[in-house]
């Protein structure tokens, strides 16, 4: 694989006051590592999700939370990717989210979203996707947009869904995976950030075909399947180019710094 750092990276300027930032979807896998790095910064990170009491679709608790906030974080997604529960969730949740926050003064909404999510149009998900965003960029309200490759956490669900008879069929289009830890870092450090007012792209330090990298995780897991490199094979019924899954040129773009090998190395027996 080939580090890919020559892209231009942007620097945070994290604020001094101790903020109040919510964070819908605060107890999943990347919410919960926000609220961790924003608490340890000093700030009153408050977790919101329907076990907490606390839904984007309905609207329940929305106004009480969002009392006093400063920031809002949002990093839900929805519970089905069907085309049409997906598109219902993304445009409902928030279009309910755009209209409290501006009830509530809310100066700055960071929202997670997925790079590539423009070019990936014949897909259900990232349509509701793009939808999300143009709610977000329409509200008024300044934002910051993170898009997110893959996360690493996720290649083995990939090899899973393009596996046949113990074959995994993926193309060779680009691929540049990122550590949920790494997401986590740059979605926290742009709630404390003034609004982007646009994307902020975050990709891992490693770029190579999605076939190879898929490859490498199978081999370094002691996965027996073999990676047959098939350009007609899709991304979840997606069909894929090469630039589809990785940052944008000219973008604002992060990179991670943790490569998936470390990532492997540190995570062994969990896959």
């Amino acid at each position: 694989m080939k580090n890919n750092t020559s892209n231009t990276e942007i620097n945070e300027s994290p604020t001094s006051r101790a903020l109040k930032i919510v964070v819908f979807g605060g107890t999943g896998l990347i919410g919960s590592k926000v609220v961790k790095l924003l608490r340890s910064a000093g700030h009153e990170a408050v977790p919101a999700s329907p076990s907490l009491g606390v839904n984007t679709v309905t609207g329940e608790g929305l106004a009480d939370i969002l009392k006093g906030a400063d920031v809002v974080v949002d990093v839900t997604n929805s519970p089905s990717f069907e085309d049409g529960p997906v598109m219902d969730f993304f445009r409902i949740s928030n279009t309910h989210l755009m209209r409290a926050e501006k009830a509530a003064g809310i100066r700055h909404h960071v929202a997670l979203s997925v790079v590539g999510t423009d070019r990936l149009q014949s897909s259900g998900y990232f349509r509701a996707k793009l939808v999300q965003e143009t709610l977000i960029k329409e509200s008024g309200i300044a934002y910051t947009l993170v898009r997110a490759t893959q996360f690493f956490e996720f290649i083995s669900t990939i090899a899973h869904g393009s596996t046949r008879e113990d074959k995994v069929y993926l193309p060779s289009a680009g691929f540049q995976p990122v550590a949920s830890d790494d997401v986590a870092a740059a979605v926290a450090d742009s709630a404390l950030a003034p609004p982007l007012n646009g994307i902020l792209e975050v990709a891992g330090p490693d770029h190579a075909g999605i076939d190879e990298i898929v490859r490498e995780f199978l081999d370094i897991t002691g996965d027996s399947r073999s990676v047959v490199t098939d350009e007609s094979a899709t991304y979840f019924g997606t069909p894929l180019e090469q630039g589809s899954l990785t940052p944008t040129p000219g973008a604002h773009i992060r990179i991670g710094a943790i490569h998936l090998s470390e990532w492997l190395n540190r995570n062994a027996g969990s896959h």
